[in-house]
């Protein structure tokens, strides 16, 4: 794979492999503007088209298996990747499409997978029948998964009501193949949120102050892209995890509070322009 000119502005190449969203705020726009913002490259491979707004999810258009695999390959035969982060694979055939491409093109690139199930306002982007393709085939290959409460009950079988099951949650995860998994707790109760990180040298607690607000569209697709961005650029796990977690709850405090729904963030805090 080709590398970076030496000296350039822009350093760590993320791959994107995910479904767009029309509204701006999650997907591969999330995913896009969020990797722009902390320095690094953003290229992608759309999984699927959505109409889509803070409201909700209108309509999904599919991409050609063929189509998203000759994404891959060009992007990874010329620019190449130093992460691989994937969103939304809605269906068993994208799912093992994807994998059947890292497998050719980037064995040896670090995959984060965000596993996208549900939109923010409620609809299923991942066919209940492809749930065993995203276990089974895509999760072992995984450096780091990032699952929601909800996402993390799906993959696992398991009840999550507290920290105690969040722990459990990642063990079982753990168990199904990848290398790490942080569980977000945004969905528990509580002003006190907590998000779990597992690996197998153990568990790392990471805490932070709820921000109530509904303009938190977007949060896991930027946070996980945010996450892929720092480990192209060469930081530890838990730096990059720290990091994106940082830049997240920004992103959520200065949100423009657009939309009549679930609003998205400010992606573009850290390179705001002083008026």
């Amino acid at each position: 794979m080709s590398r970076p000119a030496p000296g350039s502005v822009m350093r760590g190449r993320v791959l994107i492999c995910a479904g767009s969203d029309s509204g701006g705020g999650a997907g591969l726009q999330a995913d896009i503007k969020t990797v722009t913002a902390l320095a690094g490259f953003a290229a992608t491979a759309v999984t699927a088209l959505t109409a889509q707004n803070t409201r909700g999810v209108f309509g999904i258009h599919e991409v050609p298996a063929e189509f998203l695999t000759r994404q891959m390959q060009v992007v990874l035969d010329d620019i190449g990747a130093d992460c691989i982060k994937t969103g939304m694979l809605h269906s068993a055939v994208v799912i093992e499409t994807v994998a059947s491409a890292l497998d050719r093109y980037a064995a040896d690139v670090p995959l984060v997978m965000d596993p996208v199930m549900v939109a923010k306002g409620g609809h299923r982007l991942l066919d209940a029948s492809a749930l065993d393709t995203l276990r089974q085939v895509l999760l072992p290959r995984a450096r780091l998964v990032t699952p929601n409460i909800p996402e993390a009950e799906d993959l696992t079988g398991l009840s999550i009501g507290g920290v105690d099951d969040m722990r459990r949650a990642a063990g079982t995860i753990l168990e199904l193949g990848a290398s790490a998994v942080l569980v977000k707790g945004g969905h528990l109760p509580g002003d006190n949120l907590v998000d779990l990180l597992a690996t197998a040298d153990g568990m790392r607690r990471f805490e932070s102050r709820r921000i109530h607000t509904r303009h938190t569209h977007g949060t896991g697709c930027s946070l996980a892209s945010a996450i892929a961005a720092s480990l192209a650029q060469g930081l530890e796990l838990e730096a990059a995890i720290m990091r994106a977690r940082r830049y997240v709850e920004q992103a959520i405090r200065t949100a423009p509070g657009i939309g009549q729904g679930h609003g998205p963030l400010n992606h573009a805090h850290p390179v705001a322009v002083q008026q």
